[in-house]
């Protein structure tokens, strides 16, 4: 069983990390040939084309000049340490024991604008492009089509390599469709999460970020490979609605 999240907008490259071990992301070739078109940006097409800030597009522009291989400890961080968005406060890998590190690295895997598809401990140096930035690359008229067959690929030999042909969909919306579910060889199990709030329950963004990343770590924590023990999920207060729930999408849900 594979689980799929998304990566943050909000980094921590300050906080030293707590395991040494790392890994090296397989699509740095391809990582390469995006930032040498992000680097002929200035910081005001940087700002348009991400829609951001000017101060934003200073920042970015900075973090594209400056980015270069080898990829080592001394210029670059794991990837789930250095995301600090609400799916990795969620998940809290700062507390994960060694095992669960090696763990994680089976079990999931962080979809990515600039890296296409990160291990756990795959180095990365610092960056914002979301996989719905519509970027030119030779052929491809947006990031999606220029990931999608690679992402796909690597994607399916993760699954295959777990063992059990289920995928846990606790990415974004915009992050799973860089993943060709056609050619996906997985059954494909979304969990949602929902909040009681004016007599209804309702999907709320900040918490289902979260939440996400909470399931994450019951899934590595408790070594899950069967989507059915997924039900017993309980962190902060969730449970399962079998009421709201559907075939491969189980609702989970709280009270405010």
């Amino acid at each position: 069983m594979l689980v799929v999240i998304s990566p943050a907008k909000s980094l921590d490259f300050r906080t030293p990390p707590v395991i040494p071990d790392f890994t090296v992301p397989e699509f740095l070739n391809e990582s390469e040939k995006l930032i040498g078109r992000l680097k002929t940006y200035s910081p005001k097409k940087l700002s348009e084309l991400m829609g951001i800030s000017a101060d934003l597009g200073e920042l970015n522009f900075k973090r594209f000049q400056e980015w270069h291989l080898p990829f080592t400890p001394e210029n670059a961080k794991q990837a789930i340490l250095a995301f600090n968005g609400d799916v990795y406060q969620g998940l809290n890998a700062i507390t994960f024991s060694k095992e669960q590190f090696e763990r994680a690295q089976t079990k999931l895997r962080i979809l990515s604008g600039i890296y296409g598809v990160l291990k756990p401990l795959d180095l990365m140096q610092p960056y914002r492009l979301e996989m719905g930035t519509k970027l030119k690359y030779y052929k491809s008229k947006d990031l999606y089509s220029f990931w999608n067959p690679l992402i796909t690929k690597k994607i399916n030999e993760a699954v295959s390599e777990s063992g059990n042909k289920v995928l846990i969909n606790l990415a974004s919306n915009e992050y799973f469709k860089s993943i060709d579910k056609k050619k996906l060889k997985a059954e494909i199990v979304t969990p949602d999460f929902k909040e009681f709030k004016n007599g209804s329950y309702k999907m709320i963004s900040f918490f289902a970020k979260r939440a996400r990343g909470l399931m994450s770590r019951y899934i590595i924590e408790n070594d899950i490979s069967d989507p059915s023990d997924l039900l017993a999920f309980d962190a902060e207060g969730y449970s399962f609605n079998s009421r709201l729930s559907k075939a491969n999408n189980p609702i989970f849900t709280r009270e405010q």
